[in-house]
């Protein structure tokens, strides 16, 4: 059974399931019990993805409007955003540096 998204005019959207033959038919409100009319249909949960791409959508959603803060602060490793590279910079004795990695023709500052 699909699901129609209806608008009433003092309380606003909600969602109701009903038969396809009732889709043209207005639904009474939740709320205040006045006749609505239909918006849109939704889209179905259908599972046309893998679950783990599934999830990884949702978990992009949820983070659109409230992303996950740590109040850790930078390279915190318990929260998922701190894992940090070991640098591949030498720095030598007199406090000078090179980068053996990088190009050998440019001289460090």
């Amino acid at each position: 059974m699909p699901v129609y998204e209806y608008e009433c005019d003092e309380c606003g959207v909600f969602e109701e399931m009903r038969p396809m033959s009732r889709f043209m038919d207005p639904c009474p409100c939740p709320e205040c019990g006045t006749e609505a009319r239909r918006v849109m249909i939704s889209v179905p949960r259908l599972s046309a993805v893998s679950s783990r791409v599934r999830h990884a959508h949702e978990t992009n959603e949820r983070s659109a409007d409230s992303p996950k803060r740590s109040n850790h602060g930078p390279g915190c490793g318990c929260c998922g955003g701190g894992t940090k590279k070991p640098s591949k910079t030498l720095h030598h004795p007199n406090g000078a540096k090179s980068f053996p990695t990088k190009r050998p023709w440019m001289i460090s500052h």
